[in-house]
């Protein structure tokens, strides 16, 4: 058996193509949010900032996270996305936990995920994290074996879901037991052939005999 997860970051407007594909497929994942990036009741379609300085990614609305996330697991991303190296320890350590808490309220359910905007951390917030009750922190650093991890506060995954190599990545896992895989749903844009080649991932995935679809805090457990 391999348990295989995924994760997704910063809650753009392209999540609704990935909870569809991921619901077709009976696949978990686990989705970082940015509490402070969403308006309230309306979607943003202009973020200011541009992907490959051609697309907009766009926000949900904070009010209909709810239903496009309904079954998928939780995790924060901080709420505005502050880098844990360029600001005070503690005021990182309010921001995270002030999404923290937002998304326990919005959600009723416990989050203890976390995942580290632009992949920085430091041994500091990683203690001040740990005691706030967050299990994992993952970081943007790969690795062949998910697991064993000797720190969760700074996890690393086996690659992004565009690799080039994930196939090859995956079969290496196999021998670990666990394949993790992340990214920003933004980078298949609008493109067909992009969004077909992730459906072909999760189907490949989903039909295989040995994978078990895990969300992310399992690791933990």
């Amino acid at each position: 058996m391999i348990k295989v997860c995924q994760c997704w970051d910063d809650g753009p407007l392209n999540d609704l193509k990935v909870t569809e594909l991921c619901r077709k497929y009976n696949a978990k994942a686990t989705f970082n949010l940015n509490p402070g990036s969403h308006r309230a009741d309306a979607r943003i379609t202009d973020t200011g900032h541009l992907y490959k300085g051609v697309y907009h990614s766009g926000r949900l609305a904070w009010n209909e996270v709810v239903s496009v996330y309904e079954g998928f697991e939780i995790a924060s991303h901080g709420m505005c996305h502050l880098q844990a190296d360029w600001v005070d320890p503690q005021v990182f350590l309010s921001d995270a936990v002030s999404a923290k808490k937002i998304i326990e309220d919005k959600f009723q359910k416990e989050c203890r995920g976390f995942a580290w905007p632009c992949g920085r951390f430091t041994a500091e917030t990683c203690d001040l994290l740990r005691k706030a009750g967050f299990a994992y922190g993952r970081t943007t650093l790969y690795t062949d074996s998910v697991l064993p991890c000797e720190d969760f506060l700074q996890l690393k995954s086996n690659c992004h879901f565009q690799d080039p190599e994930f196939w090859q990545k995956f079969e290496k896992a196999r021998s670990c037991g666990v394949f993790y895989f992340w990214g920003h749903s933004y980078e298949m844009m609008d493109d067909p052939a992009l969004l077909a080649a992730y459906e072909d991932k999760l189907r490949r995935l989903s039909e295989d005999p040995e994978v078990e679809w895990i969300n992310v805090i399992d690791l933990t457990k």
